[in-house]
């Protein structure tokens, strides 16, 4: 089991290594960042994007939340923390594209499937159900063609990145770049147990990299 101290000793690690190695890069970064890619992915522990993709510090931007989920487009007002990393990210640091990272086992996705969390408050799981209720359609969907086991979690992990998917082109900005062929989306399904990437096809399937 890691704790803080397992954490602070993993740190002299890496500065006494990896960051030694990678001294230049980590002074060009001090100046600023110019990642091409965003990730939206799931908090999951087990589902790190870097990890996945082997990528290197500067090159993905990434917001983390449970289900990999992205609320719709909403100017109401409110603390929107998924809609200012892809407000940022888009607006600013102009990412030419966004990869939503689903993930298989997906503990948020489970809740919304079975409806475990329904009736919790806040606290004691009622701020997951509320946040887990943006796939409330989809989940409806897959429990009727599907079923609620393993079946219906995977293609509650599919639709879900279909659902950020859609939920993203609700903003404004992100629609612009889209039509001016300055971004592009992706959606893609981390399996743990075997480890393979299904990244989601123009026709709506998902197919093994």
């Amino acid at each position: 089991m890691t704790d803080f101290s397992d954490l602070i000793d993993g740190y002299y690690r890496f500065r006494g290594n990896e960051w030694l190695e990678e001294k230049q890069r980590w002074s060009e970064l001090a100046s600023g960042q110019e990642p091409k890619v965003m990730i939206i992915a799931c908090s999951d522990s087990r589902v790190e994007p870097a990890t996945i993709f082997g990528s290197r510090p500067g090159e993905v931007f990434v917001v983390r939340n449970v289900a990999a989920l992205v609320p719709p487009f909403d100017a109401s007002g409110g603390l929107h923390g998924v809609s200012a990393a892809v407000e940022f990210a888009v607006t600013k640091l102009k990412v030419e594209e966004i990869v939503v990272l689903g993930h298989g086992a997906c503990g948020g996705v489970n809740a919304a499937l079975t409806q475990s969390l329904a009736d919790a408050k806040p606290g004691e799981g009622g701020f997951v159900a509320e946040w887990i209720g943006l796939l409330k359609e989809a989940r409806d969907k897959v429990a009727a063609e599907h079923g609620t086991g393993p079946e219906g979690q995977s293609a509650l992990e599919q639709a879900g990145v279909q659902v950020s998917i859609a939920n993203l082109k609700t903003f404004p900005f992100i629609q612009q770049a889209l039509d001016a062929g300055e971004l592009k989306i992706h959606g893609a399904v981390f399996a743990i147990a075997d480890g393979k990437l299904r990244v989601l096809q123009d026709g709506g399937q998902f197919e093994a990299a």
